[in-house]
């Protein structure tokens, strides 16, 4: 989808693997459970934290509706062509993996997905920026999702769109079509995917 992230390498690890200087990130914690509405470091040409949620105040659907619900992660299906969506940013999530949940409520599996090898994944992202009570700007992002691949189907009927590194100037450029071609499932085999029994969480 994806459920929660984790960021467990140092901002200087991150830092290095992007090009850029960690800035207002230098001092980030690892963080192993970081879940929709909290701050998450984003990559847009240089490193910042963004809420992870776009709150959709004075956006509109496709029949001029309000759009009520926070958005935590777009369609790739139709990111780009809904009406909700004019204006947005493009930038990405990086992380060291994600979390998934398979069962019923109160018997739910954990699974933590991550690359084979460690490292980095970029989730593709929108962003966007709300104007909160008085005034305050608040810089927001949402994670792209595609079809699941082979790995992620058996956990998830969706997963984040993930880019290589040296596709990531292109999903922030300026050829829209580009960066569309960009939004397909990660190739299969490239992923480790185990049950996460060492997080201390409460299942969404």
């Amino acid at each position: 989808m994806p459920g929660r992230f984790f960021l467990s390498d140092t901002m200087g690890a991150l830092s290095d693997a992007l090009g850029v200087p960690a800035g207002a990130v230098e001092n980030e914690p690892a963080r192993h459970n970081i879940a929709p509405g909290q701050e998450i470091v984003v990559f847009d040409g240089g490193l910042s934290r963004m809420r992870w949620g776009i709150v959709p105040v004075g956006r509109v659907n496709a029949r001029g509706r309000p759009v009520m619900e926070q958005i935590i992660n777009a369609r790739s299906e139709s990111v780009f062509d809904k009406s909700a969506f004019d204006g947005v940013g493009r930038a990405v999530i990086p992380v060291n993996g994600w979390y998934e949940w398979t069962g019923e409520k109160r018997r739910k599996t954990a699974w933590r997905i991550a690359p084979k090898g460690g490292g980095f994944l970029y989730f593709a992202a929108i962003t966007d920026v709300w104007t909160a009570p008085g005034g305050l700007l608040v810089p927001q992002v949402a994670a792209v999702t595609c079809a699941p691949n082979a790995d992620v189907a058996p956990i998830h009927h969706r997963m984040g769109v993930l880019l290589e590194r040296d596709d990531l100037p292109v999903w922030m450029g300026d050829d829209l079509e580009a960066a569309k071609a960009l939004m397909l499932p990660w190739p299969e085999g490239r992923l480790v995917i185990g049950e996460a029994g060492d997080v201390d969480w409460d299942a969404p």
